[in-house]
């Protein structure tokens, strides 16, 4: 597990004369990283911020970066979107590839009035029934999901059918949480096993 230390920053803005308190762009990808922290408090002017492919699991400590347009966090463990409210000029947001299950928590975005670019392909939240649908209508300043333009009759039609999708969406996210629940179960109970014998 690595850690976001000064050190490794400095390493990462070589191209910035190793300054760090006014970097627009950070990558910190395939780094091993398990949490997100230090970030919001030496880089408030990051404009683009690169995570993807680390083991991070929930997304925090990065209300402060006001000026932040580009969030990358594809190919982590994150569950739930979150934490995000303080972003205020986020304009893209990749979580790609994770493990959100929790389609509802993306009503949390409604605070990033900027939002136009959403990625949610490859976790089992885009897998539900109605999850296009749902997440145009909780959203809609949203202009591209997953790559695809969202057009203004997909708009109308996801805020027409709004809640009979909503509570449709919250029965999947209810069954997907107790199949993850026994998963999870499942393999501890298998590794307690496996080491005991």
């Amino acid at each position: 597990m690595s850690r976001i230390t000064l050190d490794l920053l400095r390493r990462r803005c070589e191209h910035n004369e190793g300054l760090i308190h006014n970097l627009e762009e950070l990558s910190l990808h395939q780094d091993n990283l398990e949490e997100i922290e230090n970030i919001d408090r030496w880089c408030k002017d990051l404009k683009i911020l690169y995570l993807q492919g680390n083991s991070i699991q929930k997304i925090e400590n990065l209300s402060r970066l006001k000026d932040l347009e580009y969030l990358n966090l594809a190919l982590n463990g994150i569950e739930r979107i979150e934490n995000l409210q303080g972003c205020e000029s986020l304009r893209k947001l990749d979580l790609t590839a994770n493990f959100i299950g929790d389609l509802t928590s993306v009503e949390s975005l409604r605070e990033n009035p900027y939002l136009e670019e959403l990625y949610l392909t490859g976790n089992p939240c885009a897998e539900f029934d109605g999850y296009r649908s749902y997440v145009i209508a909780a959203l809609p300043h949203l202009r591209i999901l997953d790559g695809q333009e969202v057009t203004r009759t997909e708009q109308l039609e996801a805020l027409h059918f709004y809640l009979d999708t909503k509570a449709k969406i919250i029965r999947q996210q209810v069954a997907y949480k107790a199949k993850r629940v026994r998963t999870v179960s499942e393999s501890v109970a298998q590794s307690h096993h496996q080491s005991a014998g």
